[in-house]
């Protein structure tokens, strides 16, 4: 296992306003790598898509915690893990199919891991009915010269 050069983590409870936030810091803990305009709006991007699930998907009509872990390794590789100990994902590939959603309002489209997966290089699902979900997210950002030094 690789050592992390930088790490944080965040907890924080599954309101949407919290959404926002996360998105927020994610993007600030990454600016240190200095990405490109378009990869912090891909970062953005994902982290959202993956606390939104949690907060509509995980805890539904009940507040919980949600701890996002972000680690940025050399060469500019980034990581970001989003859990839950919500209800749980009884079939993650069902789940990670495009429009697929539990949503019976019709207010979501299903695209979640659809979008996720476009911004980022992997994501993976790790969920247990009852126990919750983790989501973990990686990419590899462009380098610039200087990345080296920035350790």
């Amino acid at each position: 296992m690789k050592k992390a050069r930088n790490e944080m983590t965040l907890v924080f409870l599954s309101r949407s306003a919290n959404e926002a936030f996360s998105r927020s810091a994610a993007a600030a803990f990454f600016s240190q790598l200095d990405p490109t305009v378009e990869e912090l709006a891909d970062i953005k991007t994902a982290v959202s898509e993956a606390v939104t699930n949690c907060i509509v998907h995980a805890y539904r009509d009940r507040l919980g915690k949600i701890r996002l872990t972000a680690r940025i390794y050399e060469g500019g590789e980034i990581y970001i893990q989003i859990k839950d100990s919500g209800c749980g994902i009884p079939d993650v590939k069902q789940a990670m199919e495009p429009l697929f959603t539990t949503c019976e309002t019709g207010e979501r489209a299903g695209l979640g891991f659809a979008v996720m997966q476009s911004f980022m290089d992997k994501v993976s699902v790790r969920s247990a009915p009852g126990k919750g979900t983790t989501v973990t997210l990686r990419k590899t950002l462009n380098a610039r010269p200087g990345d080296e030094a920035a350790g």
